[in-house]
């Protein structure tokens, strides 16, 4: 039985963003929370903590830990050193560097599925990819190898919002661009439905995390 939570750090647990889990604290208290398994501390600079699914569990239902979990990975950031492309942005570098970058915070993200998905899942999206949906999708096409468009022209994908509560919208520059990056978002665990244009006629996807 892992020892109870003082009162600060019940607090901060508690005070913990109730979606990313991102935590403010004393330093001996968040490391004492990472020790307890409730708290992993990122990788990346500036080293954030953040709830395990165990600290989140005490969060929102206020029992106590009665087992350690296994620390999660490393959250991926939209603005930290690696963002996704979403498209239209200016030529950025490719190759090796790029790539190794791409697959290490792709492989981040699926861990993050796996520790904070109540079930365990990597094969749907998790609370994180939900509150950031356009670099979630954008993170999940260049994975699978998908291009973004550079500048305001050219092949690639273009990632964007919607008016629509936790759906983005695709856009490519024809129907085989079109068909591929559905399957790779059906891949990484998005529901994707094609849609024409209302002037142009032209098609785009409209993607949502999957729950299920």
């Amino acid at each position: 039985m892992t020892r109870p939570l003082s009162a600060a750090q019940r607090r901060i647990v508690e005070e913990a963003d109730p979606v990313t889990g991102r935590l403010r604290g004393g330093d001996a208290q968040l490391a004492r929370l990472v020790l307890m398994k409730l708290a992993f501390r990122h990788p990346r600079p500036p080293h954030g903590h953040f709830l395990t699914p165990a600290g989140h569990r005490i969060r929102e239902a206020g029992d106590e830990p009665e087992r350690a979990e296994l620390p999660p990975p490393p959250e991926v950031s939209g603005g930290g050193p690696f963002a996704a492309r979403v498209g239209g942005e200016a030529p950025g570098p490719r190759g090796p560097a790029r790539a190794r970058e791409v697959r290490s915070a792709w492989q981040g993200l699926v861990e993050m599925r796996r520790m904070t998905n109540p079930d365990g899942a990597t094969d749907r999206p998790c609370a994180w990819e939900r509150a950031h949906l356009v670099q979630a999708a954008a993170l999940a096409l260049e994975a699978a190898g998908c291009l973004p468009a550079e500048g305001n022209a050219g092949d690639g994908y273009r990632v964007g919002g919607t008016p629509q509560p936790e759906a983005v919208a695709v856009r490519g520059c024809g129907p085989d661009e079109i068909a591929g990056y559905a399957a790779a978002l059906e891949r990484a665990g998005w529901q994707v439905s094609e849609h024409a244009e209302p002037r142009s006629g032209g098609r785009y996807l409209l993607a949502s995390p999957r729950r299920s």
